[in-house]
């Protein structure tokens, strides 16, 4: 059975899109590989991705303009992307990496065991955000169903109003993770809205 969670990889070298393909056979994620910001593009056209792994040099379009393309379409402006690169001018480029959203920065030749930590943090936020959509999309079908024929009992409108609270607070706390930053309260944030899912269920 195919993985649902998709990482774009992107390198003009395709020896290092079998070596990075490698490095992540461990992880429950499917590598798409491409040779080419172009590539990438149309790639991002047709599919979803968790993350993307971004080459820095490469001929034609660099990862810079084409982390730029990505982060300007609002369907791929907020997958996460990592920047890979050669040694040498890491410091200048890692500052026009982050300038170009990027949410993480590795210089080659990368530790694997790094690499794979990055990612894995990545592919986790990706399905927990799958999974807040979901119950996203039955907490508002539950309220319709409730203003629409009386469903929803009296006191369960409580609950819900709790459950779309914590939802807010998870959803924000991936935002700052997709920019980059800290989210120090999400495990606290998840818990709480699992234990109100888990009251709404034993109530329904």
């Amino acid at each position: 059975m195919p993985n649902d969670t998709r990482i774009l990889a992107v390198d003009d070298r395709a020896e290092n899109l079998t070596a990075l393909a490698a490095v992540l056979d461990a992880l429950p994620v499917e590598v798409v590989p491409v040779t080419s910001g172009q590539a990438a593009l149309k790639e991002l056209l047709n599919d979803d991705f968790a993350l993307i792994l971004l080459d820095v040099v490469m001929p034609e379009m660099d990862g810079f303009e084409t982390a730029g393309h990505i982060k300007s379409r609002p369907r791929t402006r907020d997958i996460p992307i990592i920047f890979l690169t050669a040694g040498g001018a890491a410091g200048e480029q890692a500052f026009r990496g982050y300038a170009a959203g990027a949410a993480d920065y590795l210089t080659k030749p990368f530790d694997p065991w790094l690499l794979r930590a990055k990612v894995s943090v990545f592919v986790d936020l990706h399905r927990r955000n799958l999974e807040l959509q979901r119950q996203a999309k039955l907490l508002r079908q539950t309220r319709a169903e409730g203003g629409e024929g009386g469903g929803v009992p009296a006191g369960c409108e409580r609950l819900l109003s709790v459950l779309d609270e914590r939802l807010r607070l998870v959803e924000e706390d991936a935002a700052l993770i997709r920019a980059g930053e800290p989210a120090a309260g999400l495990d606290e944030h998840v818990a709480d809205l699992r234990l109100a899912l888990d009251t709404l269920s034993a109530g329904s």
